[in-house]
């Protein structure tokens, strides 16, 4: 197998924190897209969508979007389980993982691609989306925040995807200066206790 990433990607991010977790080492190939790498014709072949991270294997196949790379390594290294133990946690992680999705990291992907420098001649940007997705995700966090008055982690007691999803789309966040308030002392908890860990640097 091989990975091909992009070092400062979010969607990369969780697949090499989820890799670190797993304590699995697969070799990796960093694809550019700030000189267009992503583009050429032979990363093409691979993700007609020109994106990453791509996981090529060994038969050739490959297999994009970094949820789906991570559902194929849980099943190849099933331990810590990253996607829940038993049918109800399993619910559980996938529930938790596609609202941290949708709320959180899509709100924030939304921010930097209609606000930042680097999207500035790569597309039409709305600035008004921006600005409107930036007052949605200051709610999303306060809804998170009560969430986690009950539970260690975003799905339960475990560290799972779902948290990766979130921690992954904060350090984004950072960039667009989104920043978890004060106030907020159960997700700043949780976001100081995913972001010690030694994988979080993956």
């Amino acid at each position: 197998m091989i990975l091909y990433d992009l070092p400062s990607g979010m969607h990369p991010r969780r697949v090499r924190i989820f890799l670190a977790e797993k304590g699995v080492t697969i070799p990796t190939k960093v694809v550019d897209s700030s000189k267009g790498e992503n583009q050429l014709p032979e990363f093409l072949q691979l993700n007609p969508m020109g994106r990453l991270p791509v996981l090529q294997l060994d038969d050739g196949t490959a297999l994009a979007e970094s949820l789906a790379i991570c559902r194929y390594l849980e099943a190849l290294y099933p331990q810590p389980a990253l996607f829940g133990e038993g049918a109800q946690q399993a619910a559980m992680v996938d529930m938790w993982t596609r609202r941290m999705e949708q709320q959180v990291s899509n709100t924030i992907a939304d921010i930097f691609v209609h606000a930042s420098e680097y999207y500035r001649t790569r597309l039409t940007q709305v600035p008004a989306y921006a600005e409107w997705s930036r007052v949605k995700i200051m709610s999303t966090l306060a809804w998170l925040d009560g969430e986690l008055a009950s539970r260690p982690f975003i799905a339960g007691q475990a560290y799972t995807m779902a948290d990766i999803v979130a921690q992954c789309a904060f350090v984004l966040g950072k960039a667009e200066g989104i920043r978890i308030p004060s106030e907020q002392t159960n997700l700043t908890r949780w976001f100081a206790e995913v972001t010690a860990r030694p994988t979080a640097r993956a």
